[in-house]
């Protein structure tokens, strides 16, 4: 079999869209200058194309056993090759080199690449049931939010997410339950397997995060181990939780390898509460991490509908800025 060209893989989820009627107006013009010059890309357009049409004629035909078949046979066959396509693009960032993969559904992986920046390297490229095709354009705007976002110039990744790579609906609780710790939060390993309703399961958490297939979206370097200290990441990647902790304002002690968050200079907000406080308030400076999320500022807990606790009076007394 003739290997494409990188051209023609570029365009190969917007040729199946525009052959299905789905694509948008711009792309469908891509896909038109490029196939009056490739045959190949021609001939795969008029099949994708030839199968929508008996597809759609199926639709419209009376009801029949045969002909239902027939047309879920066809409709299946569409829809594996639109979903097994995933689009990707590489390209590097402070945190090295990163590649972001989408699919029909969303965002379906985030990874970093270290040494060989190329998709070989990828977990995407070994993945059973994936087509990794290069993306186009449509991901230059997820390259720049994901780069405004480590450069401290956006708070969110507002995207539609696949959650496919999620290898059990367990490992999928876990990662939704950590994509909700918020912007300048931490939380622990046992405190995520808490609001999921499984607080033995702490190892099987952090397992499944160090799987996690869309770090920085679902934001695993915000979970710490309960003594406070930055865990979880293999090797050198402990440095880049750092940096993205660094990034969202958490305060960190740093003693050669060992790095922890400042919890003395971190507001609490405790499991069920609905007002965070200073660290010095009643019981929080004994309460166990797994009972905690601390926030790096008072406008990050208040950005998320929290109030001041009346006792301690964060607002009258905040602490000081690092």
């Amino acid at each position: 079999m003739t290997a494409k060209s990188p051209s023609c893989r570029a365009i190969e989820l917007d040729l199946v869209a525009t052959a299905t009627g789905e694509a948008e107006s711009r792309s469908a013009e891509r896909v038109q200058r490029h196939l009056d010059t490739c045959g190949s890309c021609r001939d795969d357009f008029d099949r994708y194309r030839a199968v929508e049409s008996l597809t759609r004629g199926l639709r419209a035909a009376p009801p029949a056993d045969a002909l239902a078949r027939s047309r879920a046979g066809l409709e299946s066959r569409l829809a594996d090759l639109k979903q097994r396509r995933v689009a990707y693009r590489i390209f590097p960032s402070p945190l090295g080199h990163i590649l972001i993969g989408r699919s029909e559904h969303g965002i379906a992986v985030v990874e970093y690449l270290h040494g060989d920046a190329s998709l070989r390297a990828s977990r995407l490229a070994g993945l059973e049931g994936v087509e990794a095709v290069p993306g186009g354009p449509e991901l230059e705007r997820l390259q720049r939010d994901l780069l405004d976002y480590i450069g401290g110039r956006r708070r969110d990744l507002d995207w539609t997410l696949d959650w496919r790579l999620a290898r059990s609906d367990f490992e999928r609780a876990v990662l939704e339950a950590t994509a909700a710790i918020p912007y300048g939060a931490v939380a622990s390993y046992a405190g995520v397997a808490r609001r999921i309703g499984k607080p033995s399961a702490v190892r099987a958490v952090a397992q499944a995060l160090r799987w996690n297939p869309l770090p920085i979206v679902v934001p695993c370097h915000r979970v710490i181990g309960t003594s406070g200290r930055l865990t979880g990441y293999a090797g050198d990647k402990i440095s880049l939780k750092q940096q993205l902790l660094s990034v969202e304002g958490v305060k960190l002690h740093a003693a050669q390898r060992d790095v922890s968050v400042a919890r003395e200079a971190m507001y609490a907000l405790g499991e069920g509460e609905t007002q965070y406080c200073l660290p010095t308030c009643g019981s929080i400076g004994t309460r166990s991490l797994s009972l905690l999320t601390l926030f790096a500022s008072r406008a990050d807990a208040e950005a998320r509908g929290f109030a001041p606790c009346t006792d301690c009076r964060p607002d009258l007394h905040p602490l000081e800025a690092a």
